[in-house]
């Protein structure tokens, strides 16, 4: 039996809320699911949610989007919005210092990355469902780079092995 997302995001929240400011990383292929558990598990931290997504620079970013979670993110307490339509950087957004942060996207658990969080999570889920998840999401304007950003992930998981990093692994 699969635990509803509520019952996943309470068993992190309580493993991170000991932490004055918790850092919850989460990380996991495109369609595991972890967009829409931050989305519950932020609240219950009181966190800020910071979403990969909304920074990548590109169709080919996930790397340099990994290295803005901890540059730019957990450094410097910002971050800057990736124009997909304009397919460029736009403004920046600062991040609360006071508040704690809940950072998902493939590519938040890094090594690197996971010496700042208190709590790292891997959201464990079998291609083809996250792809049949991830399409049924965002169709045709995903599809042509599916196998683009598959291959990024891929490699990113195989030098930097999220599931390991992770304290905990979770069900997509």
């Amino acid at each position: 039996m699969v635990p509803e997302p509520d019952a996943r995001a309470a068993r992190i929240a309580a493993l991170a809320s000991a932490a004055p400011r918790p850092i919850v990383l989460l990380d996991g292929g495109s369609g595991a699911g972890k967009t829409e558990l931050a989305r519950v598990l932020a609240p219950l931290l009181g966190a800020e949610l910071v979403c990969l997504e909304d920074f990548y620079p590109g169709w080919d970013g996930l790397e340099a989007a990994s290295r803005m979670v901890r540059d730019d993110v957990l450094g410097a307490s910002r971050w800057r919005r990736w124009d997909w339509a304009a397919d460029r950087p736009a403004e920046w957004h600062p991040v609360d210092a006071s508040r704690g942060l809940v950072i998902e996207g493939s590519g938040a658990l890094s090594a690197r990355n996971r010496e700042r969080a208190t709590l790292g999570v891997w959201i464990e889920l079998d291609e083809p469902t996250r792809k049949s998840r991830a399409l049924a999401r965002d169709g045709e304007r995903y599809a042509p780079f599916w196998d683009r950003w598959a291959a990024q992930e891929r490699e990113f998981f195989a030098r930097e092995r999220p599931d390991l990093l992770a304290d905990l692994v979770v069900p997509g």
